[in-house]
């Protein structure tokens, strides 16, 4: 974020700042002319006062002039920060809704708190509520949102500088997005420590690992653990290079992740795709946003552009606004068919598996049951021989008497 004066100074910033004189109703061009001239006035003196850059980087502070830059050229290098807001619609519960979020809905597990199912030293201790909750929240059961396949559509485009993420749902990876592409901040529910994660979640015992005997541990990063070093080293590189932050379905509330958002040049247009205002400001800023009348209290005067909607809807009205939307549509629907396909093929095969063992099975059994009749014949052969062999030595006493 960027550096503000402190509230010490906000009354010299009053003083210097003219109020401007009531309109009449029947405001006239020349009214309106000069309230944009007021306006823009404003803008230039606090973007001085706060050390801002003033330049008009998108021609208005919408989707439309966020669209209008892209397709200008100029926007090389768009870095995503996504949160649980763009999986929702694929049936994964975000944090903190009051109805809906998953924080919300932990009542079934005894926690102190919500947040204690994430914490490694309670993980530790009480290991049962976490792999309860990952066996219902497992990848592989869900399909990516219409959101994770325009990050996707930005790759394609060449536009997507990275994408960093705080969901360990894995659907980026999913819709497309390789490891250069993404920084998972908060970790990956895909892999483990010690032995494979796949293998032991579904088991009806706490996951441990064969060689070792601890728990095992998906590669999530927990509350009170360190986040992934190439989070930080990237971030460095990343950000100052960033000419377009796309901010989708995170209420930029947890560190250090939500301090990201600052990391962007002044001049750096931030466009927030979420259902509700995200991030906080401080009081200097909230009076200057207010007395500007913006929308969403943003940090850089001229670059924040804030679109409450959900992410889906989002997306799919700025790829209207590029000409992408049916290029998008059509690759939800194609993926969605990919992935239907092999999980139904997957299923094919485990229905065949298991019939086959079962057909396997009859034949052994039937194998068994032969050899049983078989060696019930042969017994029974043998004893009438017996008693065939037996029935000529009685005869051959007979003639010899």
């Amino acid at each position: 974020m960027s550096d503000v004066p402190e509230a010490s100074n906000r009354e010299e910033v009053e003083e210097n700042t003219p109020e401007p004189e009531e309109q009449s109703d029947d405001s006239s061009d020349d009214g309106e002319a000069s309230g944009d001239t007021e306006m823009d006035f404003l803008r230039n003196l606090f973007s001085k006062t706060l050390g801002i850059s003033g330049e008009k980087v998108l021609d208005e502070l919408t989707l439309e002039g966020v669209a209008s830059y892209i397709q200008s050229g100029k926007c090389k290098n768009i870095i995503c920060m996504v949160g649980a807001g763009i999986s929702t619609s694929a049936g994964i519960p975000d944090f903190r809704s009051p109805d809906t979020g998953l924080y919300a809905n932990l009542q079934k597990y005894n926690l102190p708190y919500p947040e204690a199912i994430f914490q490694i030293d309670y993980f530790k201790k009480h290991p049962e509520p976490f792999f309860a909750l990952a066996r219902e929240l497992y990848p592989g059961q869900f399909k990516p949102t219409v959101c994770h396949y325009f990050i996707k559509l930005l790759k394609d485009k060449g536009l997507l500088k990275r994408c960093y993420s705080q969901n360990i749902d894995t659907l980026e990876r999913v819709a497309g997005l390789e490891g250069e592409d993404l920084i998972e901040a908060h970790g990956t529910f895909y892999t483990s420590h010690c032995c494979m994660w796949y293998e032991k979640i579904f088991s009806d015992d706490i996951p441990k690992c064969d060689k070792c005997s601890n728990l095992v541990k998906p590669d999530i990063v927990f509350f009170g653990e360190n986040l992934p070093k190439r989070f930080f080293t990237s971030m460095a590189m990343d950000f100052p290079r960033c000419d377009l932050l796309i901010i989708m379905g995170t209420s930029l509330q947890v560190q250090p992740f939500a301090a990201l958002v600052g990391r962007v040049s002044n001049s750096c247009p931030r466009l927030l795709i979420n259902l509700e205002k995200a991030g906080g400001v401080s009081p200097l800023s909230l009076w200057i946003c207010i007395r500007l009348s913006f929308l969403y209290p943003p940090l850089y005067v001229n670059v924040d552009v804030a679109h409450i909607s959900t992410c889906d809807d989002g997306c799919l009205e700025l790829a209207e606004l590029l000409g992408w939307k049916a290029e998008l549509e059509e690759m939800v629907k194609r993926e969605h068919e990919k992935i239907n396909s092999k999980a139904e093929e997957e299923q094919t095969n485990q229905s065949s598996g298991a019939a086959g063992k079962a057909e396997s099975g009859k034949a052994e059994s039937g194998k068994a049951e032969s050899g049983k009749a078989e060696s019930g014949k042969a017994e029974s052969g043998k004893a009438e021989s017996g008693k065939a062999g037996s029935g000529k030595a009685e005869s051959g006493k007979g003639e010899v008497e």
